[in-house]
Protein backbone atom coordinates (compact mmCIF):
# COMPACT_ATOMS: atom_id res chain seq x y z
CA UNK A 1 0.00 0.00 0.00
CA UNK A 2 1.33 3.33 -0.80
CA UNK A 3 2.34 5.33 2.27
CA UNK A 4 -0.75 7.74 2.94
CA UNK A 5 -2.82 6.30 0.59
CA UNK A 6 -5.85 3.57 0.49
CA UNK A 7 -4.36 2.38 -2.92
CA UNK A 8 -2.59 -0.85 -3.20
CA UNK A 9 -0.48 -1.71 -5.93
CA UNK A 10 0.40 -5.45 -6.50
CA UNK A 11 2.84 -6.29 -9.52
CA UNK A 12 2.64 -9.91 -11.18
CA UNK A 13 5.97 -11.51 -11.92
CA UNK A 14 6.92 -10.69 -15.93
CA UNK A 15 9.52 -11.46 -18.60
CA UNK A 16 11.96 -9.93 -20.47
CA UNK A 17 13.30 -11.07 -23.95
CA UNK A 18 16.72 -10.32 -25.43
CA UNK A 19 15.56 -8.94 -28.91
CA UNK A 20 17.47 -10.24 -32.22
CA UNK A 21 20.12 -8.77 -32.99
CA UNK A 22 20.37 -6.28 -30.59
CA UNK A 23 22.10 -5.58 -27.13
CA UNK A 24 18.26 -4.92 -25.75
CA UNK A 25 15.80 -6.27 -24.19
CA UNK A 26 11.80 -6.52 -24.60
CA UNK A 27 10.26 -6.57 -20.93
CA UNK A 28 6.49 -6.59 -19.87
CA UNK A 29 5.33 -4.78 -16.76
CA UNK A 30 2.04 -5.83 -15.48
CA UNK A 31 -0.19 -5.56 -12.71
CA UNK A 32 -3.64 -4.23 -10.71
CA UNK A 33 -4.41 -1.23 -8.25
CA UNK A 34 -7.10 -1.82 -5.73
CA UNK A 35 -8.50 -0.18 -2.87
CA UNK A 36 -9.47 -2.25 0.36
CA UNK A 37 -13.48 -2.23 1.52
CA UNK A 38 -13.50 0.21 4.53
CA UNK A 39 -13.41 -2.57 7.45
CA UNK A 40 -17.28 -2.05 8.49
CA UNK A 41 -18.22 -1.39 4.80
CA UNK A 42 -22.01 -2.95 4.45
CA UNK A 43 -20.85 -4.45 1.35
CA UNK A 44 -17.58 -6.40 3.00
CA UNK A 45 -20.22 -7.69 5.65
CA UNK A 46 -22.31 -9.09 2.94
CA UNK A 47 -19.30 -10.88 1.52
CA UNK A 48 -18.23 -12.26 4.29
CA UNK A 49 -21.52 -13.65 5.28
CA UNK A 50 -21.55 -15.09 2.38
CA UNK A 51 -18.31 -16.64 2.16
CA UNK A 52 -19.01 -18.04 5.95
CA UNK A 53 -22.10 -19.50 4.96
CA UNK A 54 -20.40 -21.07 1.66
CA UNK A 55 -17.35 -22.62 3.36
CA UNK A 56 -19.70 -23.54 6.74
CA UNK A 57 -17.15 -21.93 8.97
CA UNK A 58 -18.15 -21.55 12.44
CA UNK A 59 -16.55 -18.57 13.84
CA UNK A 60 -13.18 -19.18 15.32
CA UNK A 61 -12.92 -20.06 11.55
CA UNK A 62 -13.57 -17.22 10.24
CA UNK A 63 -11.50 -15.10 12.54
CA UNK A 64 -8.48 -17.24 11.67
CA UNK A 65 -5.19 -15.63 10.17
CA UNK A 66 -5.00 -17.80 6.78
CA UNK A 67 -9.06 -16.89 6.18
CA UNK A 68 -8.51 -13.15 6.92
CA UNK A 69 -5.80 -13.17 4.62
CA UNK A 70 -7.54 -14.55 1.71
CA UNK A 71 -10.03 -13.35 1.85
CA UNK A 72 -9.07 -9.97 1.87
CA UNK A 73 -7.53 -10.96 -1.25
CA UNK A 74 -11.12 -10.94 -2.69
CA UNK A 75 -12.51 -7.91 -0.73
CA UNK A 76 -11.74 -4.76 -2.98
CA UNK A 77 -12.32 -2.15 -4.68
CA UNK A 78 -10.96 -1.89 -8.52
CA UNK A 79 -9.40 0.98 -9.13
CA UNK A 80 -10.10 2.35 -12.97
CA UNK A 81 -8.31 4.82 -14.65
CA UNK A 82 -4.98 5.20 -12.43
CA UNK A 83 -1.43 6.24 -13.94
CA UNK A 84 0.77 3.85 -13.10
CA UNK A 85 5.08 4.30 -13.38
CA UNK A 86 7.85 2.02 -12.53
CA UNK A 87 11.56 3.28 -11.69
CA UNK A 88 13.76 1.26 -13.13
CA UNK A 89 17.99 1.41 -13.03
CA UNK A 90 17.31 5.57 -12.66
CA UNK A 91 14.52 5.31 -15.14
CA UNK A 92 11.05 6.40 -15.05
CA UNK A 93 9.08 4.30 -16.97
CA UNK A 94 5.47 4.93 -17.91
CA UNK A 95 3.20 1.74 -17.60
CA UNK A 96 -0.01 3.47 -18.78
CA UNK A 97 -3.46 3.65 -17.22
CA UNK A 98 -5.72 0.73 -14.90
CA UNK A 99 -8.45 -0.66 -17.36
CA UNK A 100 -11.75 -1.40 -15.54
CA UNK A 101 -10.93 -4.05 -13.67
CA UNK A 102 -8.20 -2.24 -12.37
CA UNK A 103 -5.72 -4.10 -14.23
CA UNK A 104 -2.55 -2.53 -16.28
CA UNK A 105 -0.03 -3.60 -19.07
CA UNK A 106 3.02 -2.77 -20.89
CA UNK A 107 5.81 -3.39 -22.74
CA UNK A 108 8.85 -1.45 -23.20
CA UNK A 109 12.73 -2.16 -23.96
CA UNK A 110 15.35 -2.10 -21.91
CA UNK A 111 19.27 -1.35 -23.03
CA UNK A 112 22.12 -3.61 -22.17
CA UNK A 113 23.63 -2.07 -18.88
CA UNK A 114 19.67 -1.52 -16.96
CA UNK A 115 19.37 -5.35 -17.88
CA UNK A 116 23.01 -5.93 -16.67
CA UNK A 117 21.29 -5.05 -13.27
CA UNK A 118 20.21 -9.04 -13.14
CA UNK A 119 22.47 -12.04 -13.89
CA UNK A 120 23.29 -13.27 -17.65
CA UNK A 121 21.00 -16.67 -17.58
CA UNK A 122 17.71 -16.30 -16.30
CA UNK A 123 17.35 -14.06 -13.30
CA UNK A 124 15.44 -11.36 -12.30
CA UNK A 125 15.77 -7.19 -11.72
CA UNK A 126 13.53 -5.50 -9.45
CA UNK A 127 11.62 -2.19 -10.13
CA UNK A 128 9.65 0.43 -7.57
CA UNK A 129 6.31 1.27 -8.28
CA UNK A 130 5.17 4.72 -8.73
CA UNK A 131 1.03 6.11 -8.23
CA UNK A 132 1.85 9.35 -7.86
CA UNK A 133 4.73 11.82 -7.78
CA UNK A 134 5.68 11.64 -4.11
CA UNK A 135 3.95 7.81 -3.43
CA UNK A 136 7.13 4.96 -4.30
CA UNK A 137 6.45 1.58 -3.63
CA UNK A 138 10.08 -0.24 -3.35
CA UNK A 139 11.65 -3.74 -4.43
CA UNK A 140 10.29 -6.84 -2.88
CA UNK A 141 12.13 -8.12 -0.21
CA UNK A 142 12.35 -11.56 -1.20
CA UNK A 143 13.56 -13.20 2.33
CA UNK A 144 10.36 -11.90 3.54
CA UNK A 145 7.90 -13.24 1.04
CA UNK A 146 9.89 -16.91 1.46
CA UNK A 147 9.29 -16.89 5.51
CA UNK A 148 5.47 -15.83 5.18
CA UNK A 149 3.39 -17.08 2.43
CA UNK A 150 0.99 -14.04 3.20
CA UNK A 151 3.72 -11.61 3.00
CA UNK A 152 2.80 -8.54 0.48
CA UNK A 153 5.29 -7.44 -2.50
CA UNK A 154 5.98 -3.94 -2.42
CA UNK A 155 7.61 -3.86 -5.61
CA UNK A 156 8.07 -5.84 -8.98
CA UNK A 157 9.90 -8.48 -10.72
CA UNK A 158 11.31 -8.83 -14.59
CA UNK A 159 12.76 -12.00 -15.44
CA UNK A 160 15.59 -12.03 -18.17
CA UNK A 161 14.90 -14.99 -20.42
CA UNK A 162 17.39 -16.14 -23.17
CA UNK A 163 15.99 -17.05 -26.78
CA UNK A 164 17.42 -20.55 -26.49
CA UNK A 165 16.81 -22.71 -24.22
CA UNK A 166 14.36 -24.92 -22.37
CA UNK A 167 11.07 -23.49 -20.17
CA UNK A 168 8.52 -25.73 -18.02
CA UNK A 169 5.01 -23.84 -18.80
CA UNK A 170 3.26 -24.95 -15.07
CA UNK A 171 -0.21 -25.14 -13.73
CA UNK A 172 -0.35 -24.66 -10.09
CA UNK A 173 -3.62 -26.37 -8.86
CA UNK A 174 -3.10 -29.63 -8.16
CA UNK A 175 0.40 -29.91 -10.33
CA UNK A 176 2.18 -28.33 -7.57
CA UNK A 177 0.14 -27.53 -4.84
CA UNK A 178 -3.21 -29.55 -3.54
CA UNK A 179 -6.62 -27.72 -4.03
CA UNK A 180 -8.33 -31.01 -4.94
CA UNK A 181 -10.50 -29.01 -7.84
CA UNK A 182 -13.36 -32.05 -8.37
CA UNK A 183 -14.50 -31.49 -5.12
CA UNK A 184 -16.07 -28.49 -4.77
CA UNK A 185 -15.87 -27.98 -0.79
CA UNK A 186 -12.37 -29.44 -0.51
CA UNK A 187 -11.34 -26.52 -3.09
CA UNK A 188 -12.64 -23.87 -1.30
CA UNK A 189 -11.34 -25.11 1.97
CA UNK A 190 -8.25 -25.06 0.20
CA UNK A 191 -8.43 -21.90 -1.14
CA UNK A 192 -9.51 -20.24 2.16
CA UNK A 193 -9.17 -22.00 4.99
CA UNK A 194 -6.20 -23.72 5.03
CA UNK A 195 -2.37 -23.26 4.28
CA UNK A 196 -1.32 -24.00 1.06
CA UNK A 197 0.80 -27.23 0.58
CA UNK A 198 2.74 -28.69 -2.40
CA UNK A 199 2.27 -31.73 -4.06
CA UNK A 200 4.46 -34.28 -2.62
CA UNK A 201 7.96 -34.39 -4.32
CA UNK A 202 7.17 -31.76 -7.09
CA UNK A 203 9.61 -29.27 -5.27
CA UNK A 204 12.26 -31.79 -5.55
CA UNK A 205 11.77 -32.22 -9.47
CA UNK A 206 11.15 -28.28 -10.12
CA UNK A 207 14.56 -27.81 -8.76
CA UNK A 208 16.38 -30.35 -10.09
CA UNK A 209 14.80 -28.75 -13.30
CA UNK A 210 15.93 -25.23 -12.20
CA UNK A 211 19.50 -26.36 -11.46
CA UNK A 212 20.05 -27.06 -15.44
CA UNK A 213 18.84 -23.79 -16.51
CA UNK A 214 15.20 -24.24 -17.16
CA UNK A 215 12.56 -20.76 -16.90
CA UNK A 216 9.06 -21.56 -15.59
CA UNK A 217 6.16 -19.92 -16.43
CA UNK A 218 2.91 -20.64 -14.20
CA UNK A 219 -0.37 -20.90 -16.43
CA UNK A 220 -3.26 -21.58 -14.32
CA UNK A 221 -7.26 -20.77 -13.98
CA UNK A 222 -6.27 -19.32 -10.36
CA UNK A 223 -7.97 -15.88 -10.19
CA UNK A 224 -4.99 -12.68 -9.70
CA UNK A 225 -6.55 -11.70 -6.64
CA UNK A 226 -4.51 -15.12 -5.05
CA UNK A 227 -0.78 -14.04 -7.20
CA UNK A 228 0.58 -12.35 -3.60
CA UNK A 229 -0.55 -15.76 -1.68
CA UNK A 230 0.76 -17.99 -4.71
CA UNK A 231 3.76 -15.74 -5.17
CA UNK A 232 4.48 -16.49 -1.42
CA UNK A 233 3.37 -20.13 -1.55
CA UNK A 234 6.18 -20.99 -4.30
CA UNK A 235 9.14 -18.64 -2.32
CA UNK A 236 7.87 -20.60 1.18
CA UNK A 237 7.81 -24.21 -0.71
CA UNK A 238 11.11 -23.46 -2.59
CA UNK A 239 9.58 -24.16 -5.94
CA UNK A 240 10.92 -22.22 -8.70
CA UNK A 241 9.74 -18.38 -9.07
CA UNK A 242 8.54 -17.90 -12.78
CA UNK A 243 6.13 -15.18 -14.27
CA UNK A 244 2.93 -15.86 -13.74
CA UNK A 245 -0.43 -15.69 -15.64
CA UNK A 246 -3.67 -16.34 -13.81
CA UNK A 247 -7.42 -15.80 -14.71
CA UNK A 248 -9.38 -12.65 -14.53
CA UNK A 249 -12.39 -13.18 -12.03
CA UNK A 250 -14.69 -10.98 -10.89
CA UNK A 251 -17.65 -12.28 -7.87
CA UNK A 252 -20.42 -10.70 -10.24
CA UNK A 253 -19.37 -13.64 -13.15
CA UNK A 254 -20.82 -16.61 -13.53
CA UNK A 255 -20.50 -19.86 -12.21
CA UNK A 256 -17.65 -21.63 -12.22
CA UNK A 257 -18.74 -24.55 -14.62
CA UNK A 258 -19.98 -21.75 -16.96
CA UNK A 259 -16.53 -19.78 -16.61
CA UNK A 260 -14.70 -23.65 -18.20
CA UNK A 261 -14.37 -23.21 -21.89
CA UNK A 262 -13.28 -19.51 -21.46
CA UNK A 263 -10.50 -20.84 -19.24
CA UNK A 264 -9.72 -23.57 -21.52
CA UNK A 265 -9.52 -20.71 -24.44
CA UNK A 266 -7.65 -18.11 -22.40
CA UNK A 267 -4.99 -20.73 -20.98
CA UNK A 268 -3.72 -21.73 -24.52
CA UNK A 269 -4.06 -18.58 -25.36
CA UNK A 270 -1.45 -17.48 -22.76
CA UNK A 271 0.67 -20.31 -23.41
CA UNK A 272 0.43 -19.81 -27.44
CA UNK A 273 1.66 -16.28 -26.94
CA UNK A 274 4.54 -16.89 -24.87
CA UNK A 275 5.86 -19.45 -27.73
CA UNK A 276 5.60 -16.78 -29.96
CA UNK A 277 7.76 -14.61 -27.94
CA UNK A 278 10.48 -17.39 -27.27
CA UNK A 279 10.51 -19.18 -30.63
CA UNK A 280 14.01 -20.30 -30.33
CA UNK A 281 13.39 -22.43 -27.22
CA UNK A 282 11.65 -25.47 -26.61
CA UNK A 283 8.85 -26.00 -23.65
CA UNK A 284 7.94 -29.10 -20.96
CA UNK A 285 4.12 -28.50 -20.52
CA UNK A 286 3.36 -29.78 -16.80
CA UNK A 287 -0.20 -30.18 -15.29
CA UNK A 288 -2.79 -32.43 -13.85
CA UNK A 289 -6.11 -34.55 -15.33
CA UNK A 290 -8.38 -32.42 -12.97
CA UNK A 291 -9.67 -30.21 -15.74
CA UNK A 292 -8.56 -29.49 -19.32
CA UNK A 293 -4.83 -29.66 -18.86
CA UNK A 294 -4.48 -32.58 -21.37
CA UNK A 295 -6.43 -31.17 -23.82
CA UNK A 296 -5.17 -27.66 -24.09
CA UNK A 297 -1.55 -28.82 -24.09
CA UNK A 298 -2.26 -31.58 -26.72
CA UNK A 299 -3.74 -29.24 -29.35
CA UNK A 300 -0.51 -27.04 -28.57
CA UNK A 301 1.86 -29.88 -28.99
CA UNK A 302 -0.12 -31.14 -32.64
CA UNK A 303 -0.05 -26.90 -33.19
CA UNK A 304 3.53 -26.00 -32.55
CA UNK A 305 5.45 -29.71 -32.47
CA UNK A 306 8.36 -27.84 -33.32
CA UNK A 307 8.75 -26.21 -29.75
CA UNK A 308 6.83 -28.55 -27.33
CA UNK A 309 9.45 -31.03 -25.34
CA UNK A 310 7.24 -32.69 -24.18
CA UNK A 311 3.73 -33.39 -22.08
CA UNK A 312 3.76 -34.26 -18.15
CA UNK A 313 0.32 -35.13 -16.72
CA UNK A 314 -0.25 -35.56 -12.99
CA UNK A 315 -3.26 -38.15 -12.56
CA UNK A 316 -5.52 -37.02 -9.89
CA UNK A 317 -8.71 -38.70 -8.38
CA UNK A 318 -11.82 -36.46 -10.29
CA UNK A 319 -15.44 -37.06 -10.75
CA UNK A 320 -14.89 -39.62 -13.08
CA UNK A 321 -13.79 -43.47 -12.34
CA UNK A 322 -10.26 -44.04 -12.68
CA UNK A 323 -10.46 -46.40 -15.41
CA UNK A 324 -12.37 -43.63 -17.11
CA UNK A 325 -9.53 -40.67 -16.83
CA UNK A 326 -6.96 -43.27 -17.70
CA UNK A 327 -8.83 -44.05 -21.02
CA UNK A 328 -8.91 -40.30 -21.54
CA UNK A 329 -5.25 -39.64 -21.16
CA UNK A 330 -3.82 -42.80 -23.19
CA UNK A 331 -6.65 -41.66 -26.69
CA UNK A 332 -4.65 -37.94 -26.05
CA UNK A 333 -1.48 -39.69 -26.04
CA UNK A 334 -1.84 -42.27 -28.76
CA UNK A 335 -2.44 -38.87 -31.14
CA UNK A 336 1.05 -37.61 -30.25
CA UNK A 337 4.29 -38.90 -31.45
CA UNK A 338 5.26 -41.67 -29.16
CA UNK A 339 6.87 -40.32 -25.48
CA UNK A 340 5.57 -37.04 -26.09
CA UNK A 341 2.47 -37.35 -23.42
CA UNK A 342 3.65 -38.84 -20.04
CA UNK A 343 1.30 -39.76 -17.22
CA UNK A 344 2.46 -40.33 -13.37
CA UNK A 345 0.86 -40.20 -10.03
CA UNK A 346 3.91 -40.09 -7.69
CA UNK A 347 6.25 -37.31 -8.30
CA UNK A 348 9.30 -39.99 -8.18
CA UNK A 349 8.08 -41.10 -11.58
CA UNK A 350 9.64 -38.03 -13.18
CA UNK A 351 13.06 -38.69 -11.95
CA UNK A 352 14.42 -39.86 -15.29
CA UNK A 353 12.26 -36.88 -16.84
CA UNK A 354 14.42 -33.84 -17.83
CA UNK A 355 13.24 -30.84 -20.27
CA UNK A 356 16.77 -30.93 -21.77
Amino acid sequence: MAPGSSRMIVFFPTYARRMPGEGRWQATVAGMVTRPLPLRSRRRALAMAVLKRLLDLDDVQVESEVFQRRADAFLFQRVAGQPVRIRLGGQIIDAGHTDRTGHFRTTFELDAATAATGAAHCDWITYEGLIDDEESIGPADVGAAAADPGATPVGGRIQLIDPQGLSVVSDIDDTVKVTNVANRRELLANTFVREFQAVPGMVDVYRRWQDGGTAFHYVSASPWQLATCLGGFLGATGLPAGSMHLKLFRLKDSTPLGRLPLRKRSKRRAIEQIMEEFPGRRFLLVGDSGERDPEVYAAIARRRPEQVAGIVIRQVEGKAPREKIRFRLDRLARRLPAGTFRVFVEAEELADVSPL
